[in-house]
């Protein structure tokens, strides 16, 4: 069922966000893919307040809809329509990162929202001839950054590698090599 946008009522007791640039994210989506909306409507009580999709319907707005499809929830308790607020925002699974990486254009998923890694081919290599110690003889230090905190399972693999690199470095320097 579709509803007229400003029949529905956002929940003033949400506790669920999205800011700036992934709700831009949000609408571009809706925008790009209105029928995502059919497929996962907004859930409402009886009085028309939302219980599922409150920063779909503020998206919906921003992109200028004037209906959107509508899913009635009919006779829950309060104490429901509080369980129910909390458990469609709760993300029960997790990620297959192997899958995604190896199945998936990163490029496609960070557009649809999805916090994703860099390809590695686009990762710029530490450059160790340029570190340096500092004035009280310690050892330089190297700074690495992730892409993501999501993309943390292969973080001790790649730290491998550049600590494999700086200690061969470390090593060429000591010998003269460089």
């Amino acid at each position: 069922m579709k509803l007229e946008i400003n029949k529905l009522k956002p929940n003033k007791d949400n506790p669920r966000i999205i800011k700036d640039k992934k709700f831009k994210k949000l609408i571009k989506s809706i925008k790009e893919f209105p029928e995502m909306l059919d497929l996962r409507p907004i859930v409402v009580d009886e009085d028309m307040t939302i219980l599922g999709g409150n920063m779909r319907y503020k998206a919906c707005i921003d992109a200028g809809l004037k209906e959107v499809p509508v899913t009635i929830a009919k006779g829950l308790t309060d104490a429901q329509k509080q369980e129910f607020i909390v458990k469609d925002n709760v993300g029960f699974g997790e990620w297959e990162w192997d899958i995604l990486a190896n199945e998936w254009d990163s490029t496609k998923l960070n557009e649809w929202g999805l916090d994703v890694w860099e390809n590695k081919d686009e990762l710029e290599e530490p450059n160790f001839n340029e570190l340096t110690e500092d004035n009280n003889n310690k050892p330089p230090t190297l700074k690495i950054t992730f892409a993501n905190e999501n993309d943390l399972q292969n973080a001790e693999e790649e730290i491998a590698k550049i600590v494999s690199k700086y200690a061969k470095a470390i090593y060429s320097v000591s010998a003269g090599e460089l």
